[in-house]
């Protein structure tokens, strides 16, 4: 078993599963150290790692930047995504069973990239992203084709309250006939949130509904806040 395979069955994943059924996001602590981060977050350079730049306010996203990498993705984010995978699937299953989605996962990362590739959805998802202060990035949701994989992961790269403060994670949760509940996750660095994204099942007193959920940055007050965004279906 690598490092990589201990760190991520080291989790209670019984328990990541019972917090995702209830709130919608769980978090991942520690999933990166200290110096897998500051790589990570020292790739945010033009390079040919990228296969986009967007500036969020040309396109009403908010304020902020982030880059797409291109394929093959680095080592650390593609060893993320392939490992994270298959112990999020059935999840992803159980939640569409219980929502009537006829859809189901594969267990492994591979195979669902097929699945994508086959359809068209051939361009890579995972990201980097960079905030400076008094930016931020409106409610949103990741969806880039017909197939969509319903869990992804934001990594926090930086340190809050020394690399910057503000910039907090956030989702909120639309439920039927009810005002949207909002939620600021608690993220160090190196931590990663896993979270729906884009509806999750919520199970009432006549069976389960489906709730839809999006999530953003609050604006930074100071400071830079670096991101990896791993996201398991690819983009048309």
């Amino acid at each position: 078993m690598t490092i990589w395979e201990r760190r991520i069955a080291a989790y209670d994943w019984e328990a990541i599963a019972v917090s995702l059924d209830k709130e919608g996001w769980a978090i991942l602590p520690g999933l990166l150290d200290a110096s897998e981060c500051d790589e990570m977050a020292g790739l945010y350079e033009p390079t040919d790692a990228f296969r986009s730049h967007v500036h969020m306010a040309r396109h009403g996203f908010g304020q902020g930047e982030y880059r797409y990498f291109s394929y093959p993705l680095p080592s650390l984010v593609e060893t993320v995504r392939t490992h994270l995978y298959p112990y999020i699937a059935p999840i992803a299953n159980g939640w569409y069973d219980r929502m009537g989605i006829d859809v189901r996962f594969p267990q492994d990362h591979a195979s669902f990239l097929e699945r994508c590739h086959a359809a068209g959805q051939m361009r890579p998802t995972p990201l980097l992203l960079e905030y400076k202060q008094g930016d931020y990035n409106c409610l949103h949701q990741d969806l880039y084709g017909d197939h969509i994989f319903p869990l992804q992961v934001a990594v926090l790269l930086s340190e809050p309250g020394e690399d910057f403060t503000g910039g907090e994670f956030v989702l909120t949760e639309q439920r039927p006939r009810m005002q949207s509940r909002a939620v600021v996750v608690p993220l160090g660095k190196g931590d990663g949130v896993l979270f729906a994204v884009n509806i999750r099942p919520h199970r009432g007193t006549r069976g389960d509904y489906r709730v839809t959920l999006r999530h953003g940055v609050s604006m930074l007050r100071s400071g830079k806040r670096h991101t990896l965004g791993v996201i398991f279906h690819d983009a048309a």
